[in-house]
C-alpha cells in the first residue's frame, strides 16, 4: 500500500486556526463578539480532539471565550445508518454546554467528510438537545464523494481523491502525532 502525508503538523496547526478564526468572522455577522452564543461540538474520536483544538484558538483570539460554555462532543452512534454493517461499537458521553444549545450557533467538527452520512447522524443526535439558531460544519479534510446534500461551511484542506484511495487523519491526542496521509 503506498501512502503520502498531504498535511504535516505545521499544516494541521494553520488549518485549525483559520477555520476559528473563520467561524469567528461568520458569527461576528450575528454577534456583538464573535464567540458569544457559539457552541463547537465535536464528533468522537477526531473530530472531539480537533473541537478542542478549535476553541482553544478561538480563546487565543477572543480572551474573554469562555472555552468550557462554547465546548462540547456528540455522540452519533445509534443515528447511523450503518449499525447493522458495522462491528460492536461502544458508545461515548454526549457532553453539550450547560446553556444548551437553545438558538445558539453550532459548529459540528469532524476530520474528514466523506459521502456526508456522518453529518447526517449528527444533525439527527443533535435535535434531541434543542433547536439551535443555525448548524454549521468544520471539517479537517473535504475528500469529495458524497452521496447525501451535505457540504462543508469551514474546511481545513480539499482533497479530492478516488473511491479506492482512503484518507488517514492523525492528531497527537489519538496517535501521538500530526499528519494527513492518503493511502492508495
Amino acid at each position: 500500500m503506498n501512502s503520502r502525508t498531504v498535511l504535516s503538523s505545521d499544516d494541521i496547526s494553520r488549518a485549525i486556526t483559520r477555520i476559528a478564526h473563520e467561524i469567528l468572522e461568520a458569527n461576528n455577522s450575528l454577534q456583538k463578539k464573535s464567540h458569544q452564543n457559539l457552541v463547537i461540538l465535536g464528533i468522537p474520536t477526531r473530530g472531539v480532539q480537533l473541537a478542542k483544538r478549535i476553541s482553544n484558538a478561538i480563546k487565543k483570539a477572543e480572551p474573554d471565550a469562555d472555552v468550557q460554555d462554547m465546548l462540547g462532543r456528540l455522540d452519533i452512534t445509534m443515528h447511523r445508518d450503518d449499525l447493522s454493517k458495522r462491528s460492536a461499537v461502544s458508545l461515548t458521553p454526549t457532553e453539550i454546554p450547560k446553556q444548551g444549545i437553545e438558538d445558539r450557533l453550532v459548529v459540528l467538527v469532524d476530520d474528514v467528510l466523506f459521502s456526508g452520512r456522518t453529518i447526517r447522524a449528527a444533525l439527527d443526535a443533535l435535535g434531541e438537545y434543542g433547536r439551535p439558531r443555525a448548524v454549521r460544519l468544520a471539517v479537517l479534510v473535504d475528500r469529495g464523494h458524497r452521496e447525501l446534500p451535505i457540504r462543508a461551511d469551514f474546511v481545513g484542506k480539499n482533497l479530492p481523491t478516488s473511491r479506492e484511495e482512503r484518507i488517514q487523519v492523525q492528531l497527537l491526542e489519538v496517535d501521538g502525532s500530526d499528519s494527513v496521509v492518503i493511502q492508495s
